[in-house]
């Protein structure tokens, strides 16, 4: 069974700093790509950074040059470094992963973590 399992979210002021890890486990022969989403309390979910298998990225307009996503292929796990943290980063962080899956016959999946709270003090 894959699984997708997020740790590291928080309590921080202002202008601090967390570091999110997603860690995959399970049959997974492949990440073709994989990402951070975040939905604050009445907000749609929205995309907040990428990572692709060739380590090119992405980033929403509001966190860059403030968060930086990077990937550890021997470990399948991906993490979000967010610094000068502000209050409108507090939601709830998802990892995201399309993943290379099947035992007899190879397919990409779309996966979710369960989810990891970040909160931003003023």
């Amino acid at each position: 069974q894959v699984q997708l399992v997020e740790s590291g979210g928080g309590l921080v002021q202002a202008g601090g700093s967390l570091r999110l890890s997603c860690a995959a486990s399970g049959r997974i022969f492949g990440i073709s790509s994989m990402g951070w989403y975040r939905q604050a309390p009445g907000e749609q979910r929205e995309l907040v950074a990428t990572i692709f298998s060739g380590g090119s990225t992405n980033y929403d307009d509001s966190v860059k040059g403030r968060f930086t996503i990077s990937r550890d292929n021997a470990k399948n796990t991906m993490y979000l470094q967010m610094d000068s943290l502000k209050p409108e980063d507090t939601a709830v962080y998802y990892c995201n992963g399309v993943l290379v899956v099947g035992d007899y016959r190879r397919y990409t999946a779309r996966y979710w973590g369960q989810g990891t709270q970040v909160t931003v003090s003023s």
